[in-house]
């Protein structure tokens, strides 16, 4: 009996010494109804298609397409009288970015053909050039059209969609706009683990050090968007009965090794 204790005991110091080497320093929990927090927050705006054909125009600070209200964010898409789509992008850039640690947004997603929501991150300097060169993290995609899987994946110079190289990994993940669930990365020097319901789904492990295939020792900022249409979520075309859509964020926290 005094074994199994001493077995238990060591297993529950394990788990508390795991969970403390990761200490919060950035969070959103969407507490306050409105807009979202402008000291924490930036929009991206327009319709240029986005570089991958998107179909929706990005507005800036429109309660339409962004508020929050009972405890989380949303981020909705409509489509317009004049027949276009409406939606949001807030971005972290200028606000705030990180270099290396865990990235946590509890979420549930919206549903229907035609909509492609994402959270994920870019370089906030493009350190070693445009895209795909200084890189990208996808913490989670989702089309509408594939509605029992999420997709992670990274992107660099020597491993991105343009070259049909990148790094990904599907997900099944059934009925995923009827509950929440928790998209992470665990982003360290050598690794980015990326789990979801803290489980890892995919790992992308640094290779060697030269930034084509690692790219990922600078600071990135974080994305939260819907989009409409494009080359992936539109493949099957948009499903007009569907609108209004949201993304609707429950959280945004952001630790970072204790010792850091």
């Amino acid at each position: 009996m005094k074994q199994f204790l001493f077995f238990l005991l060591l297993a529950f110091c394990s788990k508390a010494t795991l969970a403390q080497q990761w200490k919060l320093v950035w969070s959103d929990e969407f507490t306050q109804p409105g807009l979202p927090d402008p000291s924490k927050w930036d929009y991206d705006i327009g319709g240029n298609g986005w570089g991958n054909q998107e179909k929706q125009v990005y507005t800036r600070a429109d309660p339409k397409t962004v508020s929050i209200r009972n405890g989380s964010l949303f981020i909705t898409a409509y489509k317009t009288p004049e027949g276009k789509y409406h939606s949001a992008r807030l971005v972290t850039r200028g606000k705030a970015d990180w270099r290396y640690g865990r990235i946590e947004i509890r979420a549930r997603l919206p549903r229907g053909r035609g909509v492609w929501p994402a959270i994920w991150m870019l370089p906030t300097d493009d350190a070693y050039g445009d895209w795909p060169t200084s890189g990208e993290i996808d913490i989670m995609e989702f089309v509408g059209y594939n509605p029992d899987s999420v997709f992670t994946s990274v992107h660099t110079d020597a491993y991105n969609h343009m070259m049909g190289t990148q790094k990904t990994k599907g997900h099944l993940l059934r009925m995923n706009w009827q509950d929440f669930h928790v998209y992470a990365i665990e982003w360290l020097e050598n690794h980015i683990h990326f789990k979801i319901d803290g489980n890892t789904v995919f790992s992308f492990k640094k290779e060697k050090d030269e930034a084509e295939v690692w790219p990922f020792d600078q600071p990135f900022y974080l994305i939260l968007n819907l989009a409409i249409g494009g080359t992936w979520g539109g493949q099957k075309g948009i499903d007009d009965s569907i609108f209004p859509q949201s993304l609707e964020i429950d959280y945004v926290r952001v630790s970072q090794p204790a010792a850091h």
